[in-house]
């Protein structure tokens, strides 16, 4: 049962507790067990990134972790892979590409640029582009990677909560805080 969760973990790099217990068919308890197991003798590590924890085989520095955590993310990989493509881009052009709020894209971006997957630039006129801190190990990144279908389906979910929105439902108060 170790050798099958630290093999899934292995193949799915930033795989989360949950997909290890649905993909593998496992009891949350005895992957609790195994996975404390696997910790313990270091044949995995756990990563808490962006409130959630993400399971790595030791192949991975701490900017890769970073980076795969992120990308694991529908529209951070798809924010990517189109600075990937253009080699700099504008943000506004990136929100009206993905079909998403500029504020999706600038929240994404926040975290993409803290992490130094991605980089703004500024102009002398100050014009932001975004461009990709280290394109070649971020390709490579992007190809090992095959998010779950719950990553995809809470993405999918925020960005579709996103389109409801409106300012109007911001500036007069409709929206909860929590």
């Amino acid at each position: 049962m170790r050798r099958r969760i630290a093999e899934y973990v292995r193949s799915n790099p930033g795989v989360h507790f949950s997909a290890i217990v649905r993909e593998l068919d496992l009891a949350t308890g005895q992957t609790q067990y195994h996975l404390r197991k696997l910790l313990r003798r270091g044949e995995v590590t756990a990563e808490e990134r962006h409130g959630q924890t993400h399971y790595f085989d030791d192949g991975y520095d701490d900017w890769e972790r970073a980076a795969i955590t992120l990308l694991r993310r529908e529209t951070d990989r798809a924010i990517v892979a189109l600075v990937l493509e253009a080699e700099s881009i504008a943000p506004d052009a990136i929100a009206t590409r993905l079909d998403v709020a500029r504020s999706t894209v600038e929240w994404h971006l926040d975290r993409l640029t803290e992490e130094r997957v991605l980089e703004k630039r500024y102009d002398s006129k100050g014009r932001v582009t975004v461009v990709a801190v280290d394109p070649e190990r971020t390709r490579t990144l992007l190809s090992t990677l095959d998010p779950g279908v719950a990553d995809r389906l809470v993405d999918r979910f925020t960005r579709l909560v996103d389109g409801a929105m409106t300012v109007d439902d911001v500036d007069s108060g409709h929206l909860d805080s929590e």
